[in-house]
This record gives C-alpha cells, sequence and structure tokens, in this order.
C-alpha cells in the first residue's frame, strides 16, 4: 500500500461557534496543519468530538477535509461506532469523500468479546474497500483488543494499523512480533510517544499537534534522523503541554489552547464544557513555557 501511516498525525478539533460547526475556521485549521508540517489528518475522532456530531456534519467535516489535504496528506476519517452497521455507513462515505483510510474505534458500551471485536471490524472491512486503522483505547471504550485479535485482523488485506492509547509500552514490540508484517503503529498518547517509538512504534496520532504541530512534527523527524538529542529538548518542552491539555476531560483544554493561539473558539458541546479558571492559567502557562504563546 502507498500510503504512509507515520509520524506527526493530528486528531483534530472541531471548530465550533454559536452552536454550528466552524467550516472557514476549519478549513483554516486543516490548512495551516499542513503548512506547519503535519503528516496527517484525523478528522471526527474524539477530539474532534464525533458523538455529538450529526451523520451530516460528520460526513461534511470529513468531506471539509480532504478537500483541503487531499493530494498533500493522508486523510485517516474517523468513522467509529458501537453499531456495526453505522460504522459501515461511515466508512462507506469515507471512502466515497475521498479519505485514505477510516480509523475505527473499539465498540464503546456494548463490551464485545475478543470474537465480536473480530467480526465488528472484519464486517466493515468486508463492507468497504478502505484501508483501516483500528482505535484501541480502553480508557474510553471499556475494551482491549488483545494483541491476539489484532493479529488475526491483521491479516485482513485492508487491517493496516493501530491507534495504540493502552499505555502499555510493551505493546508495540509484542505486536510487531505477532504479526511480522507492515503494520503502523501510531500512540494515542502524547506523553508516551518517545518510548513507544522505542519500541517499534511508527507515529502518534496526536491531540498536542493541534496547537503545536511544528514541534510535534520536528520530534517526529528528529526521531527518523536519530537525533536523540534533538528528541529530547523537544519532548522535555512538550511534556507540561501534553500534560495540561489533559488536566481536564479533553477536548476541553485543547480547544482553550487553541482559542488563546486564534486558531478558534474554545466552544464545545455538551457534555464538554468549559474549563475551570485554575485549568485555563494551566494551559496559559504550559503554552508559554513552551515558546507557543506571547
Amino acid at each position: 500500500m502507498a500510503t504512509s501511516f507515520a509520524g506527526s498525525y493530528v486528531a483534530l478539533i472541531t471548530p465550533f461557534r454559536n452552536g454550528k460547526v466552524d467550516d472557514k475556521a476549519f478549513k483554516a485549521f486543516v490548512a495551516w496543519q499542513i503548512e506547519q508540517g503535519t503528516d496527517g489528518v484525523v478528522p471526527c475522532g474524539t477530539t474532534g468530538e464525533s458523538p455529538t456530531l450529526s451523520h451530516a456534519e460528520q460526513e461534511r467535516v470529513t468531506e471539509m477535509c480532504v478537500e483541503v489535504a487531499k493530494g498533500k496528506i493522508p486523510v485517516v476519517a474517523g468513522t467509529g461506532s458501537n453499531s456495526t452497521e453505522e460504522a459501515i455507513s461511515l466508512t462507506r462515505h469515507a471512502k466515497k469523500a475521498g479519505a485514505d483510510a477510516a480509523l475505527v474505534v473499539t465498540p464503546y458500551y456494548n463490551k464485545p468479546t475478543q470474537e465480536g471485536l473480530y467480526q465488528h471490524f472484519k464486517a466493515i472491512h468486508d463492507a468497504v474497500d478502505l484501508p483501516i486503522v483500528i482505535y484501541n483505547i480502553p480508557p474510553r471504550s471499556i475494551v482491549d483488543m488483545s494483541v491476539d485479535t489484532m493479529a488475526r485482523l491483521a491479516k485482513l488485506p485492508n487491517i493496516v494499523g493501530v491507534k495504540d492509547a493502552t499505555y502499555d509500552l510493551a505493546r508495540p514490540m509484542r505486536t510487531r512480533i505477532a504479526i511480522q508484517k507492515r503494520f503502523w503503529q501510531l500512540s494515542g498518547e502524547d506523553a508516551s510517544v518517545v518510548p513507544f517509538l522505542s519500541q517499534g512504534g511508527d507515529g502518534c496520532i496526536s491531540v498536542t499537534a493541534n496547537i503545536a504541530p511544528k514541534m510535534c512534527s520536528d520530534l517526529h523527524r528528529a526521531w527518523a534522523k536519530r537525533d536523540f538529542d534533538g528528541v529530547d529538548k523537544l519532548n522535555m518542552k512538550l511534556m507540561p503541554v501534553h500534560d495540561a491539555l489533559f488536566c481536564e476531560a479533553s477536548p476541553g483544554p485543547v480547544k482553550y489552547g487553541a482559542s488563546l493561539i486564534g486558531i478558534c473558539a474554545a466552544e464545545t458541546r455538551l457534555p464538554i464544557c468549559e474549563i475551570a479558571e485554575t485549568s485555563k492559567a494551566r494551559v496559559r502557562a504550559a503554552l508559554q513555557n513552551a515558546g507557543l504563546l506571547n
């Protein structure tokens, strides 16, 4: 497969204004990400507040992202659901819109077995001819896809990788050993990206890259060059930002950070609400200390 799912991908926020998706701000934001060196964009994930987007809004956001980014950097559209049929429908739309791949989260709330997880992803795979990146995030979806199940799914030609948000830093190497072929592994946890890369990971789908895209992409480029001093310096600058952006439920803090640097309003949709004043102060201080805010 030609597309390389490696380096600094960004889990895009979805800008809102007065309760509606801010199309103009979103398009400008995607263009800025490309200018800053981001390797790939991921619309309509958790950070993009996909659970509170209508189907029409989700499809529109994916279409706008492809419109701006297609042919420049890959678009991996969030199409997951705890309903298999809904996930198939969203994945079909992503393919029609021109996305390069789909990011499909493990079904939340239902708590499927490992066999249920396999059958869910196989059904999507068989229904839509589009590369699929598994999104394994036990803290939000309750279920954890095992390495054995992932290796079983990796035998299907269009299951091409994983966004791993388990915080299990032994898992990338165990996954490489189990699968024994090219299978892209992207961290879903900004704070663990360097040890994740050291264990065989390929990159990160980042929250922090929403507001620090160049620093995040520079870190991955330094890693690729084996410039470990450069990696260390960037990691030390970014770590307080990572921590601040998760001081409350995401994407509340990162949207506030985005508002500070003029990307979009801090507006979120319930049940994500405006962050506390103490959290705002923490985000502002972290951005200032990292040189992201004057």
